[in-house]
C-alpha cells in the first residue's frame, strides 16, 4: 500500500470511532441528540470529502502532510511510524466528540482548495477565491461548500 493509501486508510478509520458523548453534560435529551445529529453530519461530509481526495490521482501523499500542518491550527497530525504504519493523532481544543471530524473535514477542504487552485484554476483568473467557491458549490452543492470552503 503506499503512502497516500495509508494515509486515507488511518483517516477513514479515525472518522469511524464513536464520539464518546457524555449524557451528563447535556441538560436534556434534546439537547443531546441535537449534538448527535451535527456529529453524523460531520462523519458523512468527512467521508465524502476524503473519497474525493482518494480519488484524484494528481493530490500526494504530500499535499495532505501539507495540508494538515496548517488546516484547523495543525491539530491533526499524520504521524508515520517505523515500521510504515499511519496514525492520526489529534490535539483537543474543547471537546473531541464534536471537533475530530471536523479537523478532518478541514484537512481534507484544504487539500482539495489547494489541489483546485493550481491544477484546475484558469491562469489570469480575476477573482481566484469567488472562482473557486463557486466551483465547489457546483460539486458539493451549497450547505458542504459553505461550511467548508468559504
Amino acid at each position: 500500500m503506499d503512502k497516500k493509501q495509508q494515509i486515507i486508510t488511518a483517516l477513514y478509520a479515525f472518522i469511524r470511532q464513536r464520539a464518546g458523548l457524555e449524557f451528563g453534560n447535556y441538560g436534556d435529551v434534546k439537547a443531546y441528540r441535537a449534538e448527535q445529529r451535527a456529529i453524523t453530519k460531520d462523519r458523512h461530509q468527512a467521508r465524502q470529502l476524503i473519497r474525493d481526495v482518494e480519488l484524484r490521482d494528481s493530490i500526494s501523499a504530500d499535499d495532505i502532510l501539507a495540508a494538515a500542518k496548517g488546516a484547523y491550527s495543525g491539530r491533526l497530525t499524520l504521524v508515520q511510524h517505523d515500521d510504515g504504519k499511519v496514525s492520526v493523532d489529534y490535539c483537543t481544543g474543547q471537546y473531541f466528540p464534536t471537533e475530530y471530524r471536523k479537523a478532518v473535514c478541514a484537512v481534507m477542504a484544504s487539500v482539495l482548495w489547494n489541489w483546485k487552485r493550481t491544477q484546475c484554476m484558469p491562469a489570469g483568473t480575476d477573482k481566484p477565491g469567488d472562482y473557486l467557491r463557486a466551483g465547489f458549490k457546483r460539486e458539493y452543492g451549497r450547505g458542504l461548500a459553505a461550511r467548508w470552503f468559504n
